[in-house]
């Protein structure tokens, strides 16, 4: 496992283990197993973020279920979300009468979080929940509700595990933060 790393001219140490992040997603998918008993959700991956945290949240979840994926933008290159949201990949699946978890990489603003609640909730799925690797409470603007968050964080620029720093380092098996 790395220490601290470079990436574009910015430093970062290690803020969650690998192993940490193993026995987090292995207890959401524990409680959401439990919580769907029974039903067929559809789990909806925010691209492009949130591609490892979901796959490996899939791999321990046991009950039938189907995938699917939005993409979205608001970030671009920046440390720091546009709060411009754009679609750029609409989902292939039925929503309506559906189950729906969404599955997140990180929500600080909430800005993504209430644009994808607004798209899911037209299509009049028959519930509507959100998993969340990361929350950052202290940069919401916007009023969400988060069902299953694996880690509550300080409103700090992270990278690994999925997120990014201007579309690099998404491969890093654990969770970095900018040294200060």
């Amino acid at each position: 496992m790395k220490n601290d790393l470079t990436v574009n001219g910015d430093t970062f140490e290690i803020m969650i283990s690998e192993q940490k992040i193993k026995d987090r997603v292995k207890e959401l998918a524990d409680e959401i197993n439990a919580d769907y008993a029974g039903k067929v959700p559809v789990f909806i991956g925010i691209l492009n973020g949130s591609f490892i945290f979901f796959a490996d949240l899939i791999r321990e979840i046991t009950i039938d279920c189907e995938v699917d994926f939005l993409k979205l933008s608001s970030y671009g290159d920046a440390k720091i979300s546009s709060g411009n949201v754009r679609l750029l990949k609409d989902l292939n699946c039925q929503v309506t009468g559906r189950d729906i978890i969404i599955v997140e990489d990180i929500v600080d603003s909430g800005l993504s979080m209430q644009y994808i609640r607004e798209l899911i909730l037209r299509q009049n799925p028959t519930s509507f929940k959100v998993v969340t690797l990361l929350y950052k409470p202290a940069s919401i603007k916007s009023n969400i509700q988060l069902d299953y968050v694996g880690f509550t964080i300080d409103p700090e620029f992270v990278i690994g595990y999925g997120l990014d720093y201007a579309q690099r380092v998404r491969n890093l098996k654990a969770i970095y933060r900018m040294k200060s």
